[in-house]
């Protein structure tokens, strides 16, 4: 049976899709089943908990490409993870002895709601899955359809996520402006923190493209703008096991003969070492409603700057995080391409009531089609042996035994 109302939702951090992909479904839906009813819950599933939505009139609908244009989430988002009681009550989503499962499934029923959409990670699509179960236990027909938003790009079995080609342009961008610093003080050790919790893709391909639009640019070494100063010295990524003491060598003898060190990190890396620390010296570690740890809190940067400072000489150490910035930007061409693939077959599956995480299925020969929710994961490690990685690493000097003690580890 076609469904009579839809309703949409974005949730989890934003990413660069997240307008884009309500504009794209609004759109299909519109193009393609203009009868269908639309409603966007406000918040994610706060708003879902709450009752809170909003009505895509005609106006809306005829207003909804503007949104490409646009970063962030215009029905906004929250961290609410459903099976997760005493947090839903803490906050006031729902009341004390109430299941929040129930309590959203009740609301979608009030809605008249056919088709859930959500848009979000890993956490975001298998709380959709667990509230799909919940109803189908109960009689009740529900199809959700989640579309993949994460700039980790770590979803699995997902080749790649929404946004997270955008977030590695932007954070190139952000770099570009930060790098001048490298004359603001004799030695400088610049740190350059991006996103990526248990991934390194994105601060792999941040580093990628920065070092693409570097390639271009024109520098006037005899001033002392060389291209060296403006690369970059050294990758750190989660799935690399790291010498400190060794890659410190390497790095001190870079910034003896260049004058500064400018170092990209995945706010990821080190975090085991960091939290052993935390917890040795009795410091309860900040956690997040899903259990993960609050990177923000813990400071890998910060870190990495003090861990580094005294070993490479340098005289100031500036730690910047283009997260926000990245993250928050409008959809580049190349993610509006593939975002419209995926909201045209999310809607072509919400027609004939077939559930799933929409995006190419990297174990079945990268096909585009609605993954089973059962095979949705999260922490999909990068690949460090990917070529384009190691010709990187090669072409900043930083040695291959690196990768190859984190294969083993």
């Amino acid at each position: 049976m076609r469904p009579k109302k839809v309703a949409l939702l974005t949730a989890g951090g934003l990413a660069p899709c997240l307008s884009a992909s309500i504009a794209g479904l609004i759109e299909r839906y519109s193009t393609t089943s203009p009868e269908v009813e639309i409603i966007c819950y406000r918040g994610g599933y706060k708003g879902l908990l709450l009752g809170d939505s909003i009505k895509v009139t005609a106006a809306e609908r005829a207003e909804a490409a503007v949104l490409k244009r646009h970063g962030g989430s215009p029905i906004g988002n929250s961290r609410v993870k459903l099976t997760n009681v005493k947090d839903c009550v803490k906050r006031g989503l729902v009341k004390e002895g109430q299941n929040p499962l129930q309590v959203a499934a009740e609301q979608l029923v009030r809605d008249g709601v056919d088709v859930l959409h959500t848009v979000g990670g890993d956490d975001t699509n298998t709380t959709a899955a667990d509230l799909a179960a919940y109803l189908a236990k109960n009689n009740y027909e529900l199809t959700v359809i989640g579309l993949p938003k994460t700039i980790d790009n770590d979803v699995i079995p997902i080749r790649q996520s929404l946004g997270a080609w955008t977030a590695a342009e932007e954070g190139a961008k952000y770099f570009e402006r930060v790098v001048a610093e490298w004359g603001a003080n004799p030695r400088m050790l610049i740190i350059h923190e991006v996103m990526g919790r248990n991934c390194g893709w994105l601060t792999a391909a941040t580093a990628r493209e920065y070092l693409r639009r570097l390639a271009g640019t024109p520098t006037a070494p005899g001033l002392g703008l060389s291209t060296e100063r403006l690369g970059i010295h050294g990758v750190y990524v989660p799935e690399l096991a790291l010498d400190i003491a060794a890659e410190a060598r390497r790095l001190k003898s870079v910034m003896d003969r260049v004058g500064n060190l400018n170092i990209f990190i995945s706010e990821g890396a080190g975090v085991e070492s960091i939290v052993s620390e935390m917890t040795a010296r009795g410091v309860e570690v900040p956690r997040d409603a899903f259990g993960h740890v609050k990177l923000d809190a813990i400071n890998p940067g910060k870190w990495f700057g003090e861990q580094f400072a005294k070993m490479v000489g340098a005289e100031k150490v500036l730690v910047q995080k283009s997260g926000y910035y990245a993250r928050s930007a409008p959809a580049n061409p190349a993610d509006l391409a593939l975002i419209q693939q995926c909201v045209e077959h999310a809607v072509d599956c919400a027609l004939r009531r077939e559930s799933g995480v929409v995006g190419q299925d990297e174990e079945r020969g990268d096909e585009l089609r609605a993954i089973e929710f059962a095979r949705i994961k999260g922490g999909k490690p990068f690949d460090v042996k990917t070529g384009w990685f190691q010709e990187l690493l090669a072409s900043i000097g930083q040695p291959a035994a690196v990768v190859a003690a984190a294969q083993q580890h």
